[in-house]
């Protein structure tokens, strides 16, 4: 089975490291580029990717590289040739045996926020309910803007695997990373169309809580009749369990929202400010002010997250047959994690953490890049606006950060 990475930043280098790292060479790894001017490094290197970690640097290669380009057509991809020079690469016409056009099983995307649907509107056509999608990015509705802009229809959309990544890396040069924080990968499957329970050995009442866990054979296992519709899902699962360096847990949906809504709130406090006051991480919540500008933000996405969760509940028991015992449903109960005490800890744990590094909203915004302010705070806007609940210091960051982003860096100083 190919195995597809879009998006090759620092994590999206570390991620196809450690995949072609315990991967057997017979399942190919494809990084995919927008243009083939991305694809051309000095020495080749976009066919190596070194990842360094305390002084320590490990390489691997064995890549095929994919180019999204003006030649490749609707869905298409070009073959990309390293041997190329970089005056010859661009001006590379791809013969039809250059041409890929079939379709994509497993896909990994840790390509910036924003640039996810424009990248996924021109691979749809190679995308089919039997391809799995895993999303990496920092943020949140991501998902739910490729479910309400591209993959509609519930028959024809792939599977999705959403992930919180926790991991910390930089670029030192093209394809040479440097893996400065050791974290985790919490992934889980987004609920299935076709209404299969993938954490149906969770539900197993003949073992305790504590010898549960979720299983390969609950997605699909051979002498299945929809073996074929799940086969990437649950191969694509064995792959991430199987990096252990990066410490890849599978977890129920429910504990990866979880982690995804703290991650969201760290990011919507620590990038927004970093980026508007120009500072390191480390450099935020020295004084009474910034303090309470991340008390404020913390209880606007407290206080959201409660009414979002409440209305899910509610819309669950909605569903129900009136004749379900319904009194003891937890309506409404919102996990401790997410209150505004617990999530301001969060933050100050996590910058103090990662207090000389540069936020990457910061480096976008030195780098005359688009942000993903519309995936943090933006997206805490949208649910309050959804739900009713006032949100205006998010707003404001929001505006602020767009603000400074119509400012160029050279009139800064």
């Amino acid at each position: 089975m190919r195995f597809y990475v879009l998006g090759l930043g620092p994590i999206g280098c570390l991620l196809a490291h450690n995949l072609r790292s315990v991967l057997p060479r017979a399942h190919p790894i494809t990084l995919v580029y927008k243009t083939a001017k991305q694809a051309w490094t000095p020495k080749n290197a976009a066919a190596k990717i070194t990842i360094e970690n305390q002084g320590v640097r490990q390489s691997t290669d064995g890549f095929d590289i994919e180019v999204l380009d003006k030649y490749s057509g609707t869905g298409g991809g070009v073959r990309f040739n390293p041997q190329l020079s970089r005056q010859e690469s661009a001006v590379f016409a791809p013969s039809d045996e250059d041409l890929r056009t079939e379709p994509i099983e497993a896909l990994f995307i840790s390509t910036k926020a924003y640039s996810t649907v424009p990248a996924l509107e021109h691979l749809a056509p190679r995308l089919t309910s039997r391809s799995t999608i895993v999303l990496l990015q920092n943020g949140m509705g991501i998902y739910e803007d490729l479910i309400q802009r591209i993959f509609r229809n519930p028959e024809s959309r792939p599977h999705f695997i959403l992930a919180s990544i926790t991991h910390g890396a930089w670029a030192k040069s093209p394809f040479h990373v440097v893996h400065a924080g050791i974290g985790d990968i919490t992934f889980g499957i987004a609920p299935d169309t076709r209404k299969r329970d993938f954490e149906a050995s969770m539900a197993d009442e003949s073992k305790p809580l504590y010898e549960r866990s979720l299983v390969l054979d609950d997605i699909t296992r051979p002498g299945d009749s929809m073996f074929d519709q799940y086969r990437s899902l649950r191969h694509t699962v064995a792959a991430l369990q199987s990096m252990d360096a990066l410490a890849c847990r599978w977890n129920p949906i429910a504990d990866v929202q979880l982690a995804m809504r703290k991650k969201l709130v760290v990011n919507a406090v620590v990038n927004p400010l970093t980026a508007i006051l120009g500072c390191r991480n480390g450099g935020l919540f020295k004084d009474k002010s910034s303090q309470q500008l991340a008390r404020s933000i913390c209880e606007e996405a407290a206080a959201v997250f409660h009414a979002q969760i409440e209305a899910d509940t509610q819309t669950w028991l909605d569903s129900l047959d009136p004749g379900v015992d319904k009194s003891q449903a937890p309506v409404g109960r919102v996990s401790k994690e997410l209150g505004a005490d617990a999530l301001e800890r969060e933050v100050h744990r996590l910058a103090n953490l990662t207090r000389g590094n540069i936020s990457s909203m910061l480096s976008d915004i030195r780098k005359n890049n688009s942000t993903e302010i519309d995936f943090l705070n933006g997206y805490l806007v949208r649910l309050g606006e959804q739900y009713n609940v006032p949100m205006p210091v998010n707003k404001a960051l929001d505006q602020l950060v767009k603000m400074r982003c119509a400012i160029p860096v050279d009139q800064t100083f």
